[in-house]
């Protein structure tokens, strides 16, 4: 039971009563109406919450299934009344590691009615949480105090990638299968054979396949396809640099989801996909495969890893490929780069993969460092911080001319945009028949 702000001005308007009846009767006097008074309102108080605790609400918590990370993910209150209206306050339990939008929910409903309040909660670590119980307070139809009391409805929840994320890249990659395949395959963009089809003006001269066009009198020309069942290996970095803090989620959590968003691009695609998360050592290797049990199958592998403060082994994360993987393979390496001497191993790991295979560097860059570069300073601290970003971005770049010269793919994103980027540039280097 809590007092109301009624409560608390009534009880104010009593002293107000005992100032007014001291001019009039005694002090004594005074103060004995003063606590007659007082005793009524804290009596009608303590009734109005007793008649509250009758007509509790009833409150049900709607999670989805799985959570993502990062992403604001929806939560559903049912909240159903009884025989009287009802104004109520809710304060849901979420975990500490999560991010809330609304703490406190307020609103009112009619008497016999059902309602629904939808918050999110963006989660910030992968795992598994307690969601904790339902704090409630509801108002008295006397307005004069607030029964307090919980909903015990404690659960498990599990925190998962961006798969929301996943959904929408899925809905696109359908779309663009069914527009810009198609027209990949009449301009004879590709190396596989699929039909032949009657020339027509505005083909490619050269796509005329001429036995044909002899045996049946009129000019036939090859419909060509990008070529299926490629291999695409996903090395992802989960070593010391993958563990600083970028924009509310680790490095190695947005390395995660452009790693599964390749993934669903590449088995969308046809594609063989197998992926390897290695530190000083391969810490899990899943071999390529295709079809949308792979994608489920990483998801499950993939969720329960987090990143340590150990030095990554690029060049034993390489080699482990190409005892691996005999087969001309694009090879998409998920990490950060601090500079062309620190990162001396990953480029000669990087360079050992070419000509052979197809390397493909990803690196991860952080969107505040290039606002501080870009920014113009007004202190001699904020020169000096502006400085430093200057001389880290031009590392960086270096470091990316040597990977080039190397006949290295390379690829530097900011974090919030690592995973629409590498699909992007996939994308491409499967139009160009790159690999």
């Amino acid at each position: 039971m809590i007092p109301s702000k009624r409560t608390y001005l009534l009880l104010l308007f009593g002293i107000a009563i005992a100032l007014s009846t001291s001019m009039i009767w005694n002090v004594k006097t005074s103060i004995v109406i003063t606590l007659i008074f007082d005793a009524i309102v804290l009596t009608l108080m303590v009734v109005d919450s007793l008649r509250a605790k009758l007509y509790r609400v009833q409150i049900t918590r709607t999670l989805p299934p799985r959570l993502s990370i990062g992403r604001d993910n929806p939560v559903v209150l049912t909240i159903t009344s009884k025989n009287r209206p009802v104004e109520i306050q809710i304060c849901d339990r979420p975990p500490t590691e999560f991010k809330l939008t609304q703490p406190i929910l307020t609103t009112s409903l009619a008497s016999n009615t059902t309602s629904e309040l939808t918050y999110t909660v963006s989660p910030t670590k992968r795992g598994e949480f307690d969601y904790g119980d339902i704090q409630v307070r509801q108002l008295g139809s006397w307005r004069l105090s607030w029964d307090d009391f919980k909903i015990y409805c404690s659960q498990k929840v599990k925190v998962y990638p961006d798969l929301l994320g996943l959904k929408n890249l899925s809905i696109r990659l359908t779309l663009q299968s069914s527009g810009a395949l198609r027209k990949m395959r009449i301009l004879g963009i590709g190396t596989e054979f699929r039909e032949l089809r009657d020339y027509g003006k505005g083909d490619d001269l050269r796509l005329i396949d001429w036995k044909a066009t002899a045996r049946r009198d009129r000019p036939l020309i090859r419909v060509l396809e990008p070529e299926q069942e490629q291999t695409l290996i996903i090395l992802l970095d989960r070593g010391r640099l993958m563990t600083a803090q970028v924009q509310g989620l680790k490095r190695f959590d947005w390395g995660l989801n452009a790693t599964l968003a390749l993934a669903l691009a590449g088995l969308n695609r046809g594609d063989l996909v197998g992926v390897g998360v290695f530190d000083r050592q391969m810490h899990l290797w899943i071999p390529p495969d295709r079809g949308q049990h792979q994608l489920s199958h990483l998801i499950d592998r993939l969720t329960p890893i987090h990143p340590v403060l150990l030095e990554s082994d690029y060049m034993g994360a390489v080699t482990n490929v190409v005892q691996q993987q005999t087969r001309r393979a694009l090879v998409v390496l998920i990490t950060d780069i601090v500079d062309g001497t620190a990162s001396a191993e990953l480029l000669a790991a990087m360079g050992r993969l070419a000509p052979r295979y197809l390397p493909f560097c990803v690196t991860l860059g952080d969107r505040q460092v290039e606002e501080i570069a870009h920014t113009p300073t007004q202190n001699v601290t904020a020169t000096y911080t502006r400085a430093v970003a200057l001389d880290l971005l031009s590392q960086r770049q270096l470091a990316f001319a040597k990977l080039k010269q190397k006949g290295v793919l390379v690829l530097d994103a900011t974090c919030d945009r690592i995973s629409e980027q590498i699909v992007d540039r996939y994308l491409q280097l499967k139009a160009r028949n790159q690999l």
